[in-house]
């Protein structure tokens, strides 16, 4: 069963390692946060990189804060190196944590790539999507809670 509506963030102590920044969700509290997995085997992730860029571009200096999590599909997703220059590759700039071992996936009970969380000022599941038209979905709860 998926998170539910309403649902307060899960921690993401099970993140093996950080590439771009070390995130504590302390620095999120009271501003809206898009929780994002994918994974590099992951075609319709790489699609949706560019819409996630331009939201970073369009929503990132009215207050969204975006935390990427790269979460294997396949043995081979979980080389550390190869995710790194993925995430250069294709232009992750925010915080992108590790779950080799699937501990986000299972404390966000997802089992979907690409899948987004959106979480309101207070920290609590908002808007959750997935796939290909996941992100189109996403945009006006987006807005709503910056406007707010």
């Amino acid at each position: 069963m998926p998170m539910r509506l309403h649902t307060p963030m899960p921690s993401l102590d099970g993140v093996t390692e950080w590439i771009n920044a070390q995130v504590d969700l302390d620095q999120y509290q009271g501003k809206p946060l898009l929780v994002y997995f994918w994974a590099m085997s992951c075609h319709i992730c790489h699609e949706n990189m560019p819409k996630l860029q331009a939201w970073r571009e369009k929503y990132a200096p009215k207050g969204l804060q975006i935390v990427a999590i790269h979460c294997p599909r396949m043995q081979a997703d979980t080389d550390i190196n190869k995710v790194k220059q993925a995430v250069a590759e294709y232009g992750i700039t925010e915080p992108c944590g590790i779950d080799n071992q699937h501990k986000l996936k299972k404390a966000f009970e997802n089992d979907l790539w690409p899948a987004y969380f959106v979480f309101d000022r207070e920290g609590n599941l908002k808007r959750r999507a997935a796939g290909k038209a996941g992100l189109s979905m996403l945009e006006p709860t987006i807005e709503d809670l910056l406007q707010n």
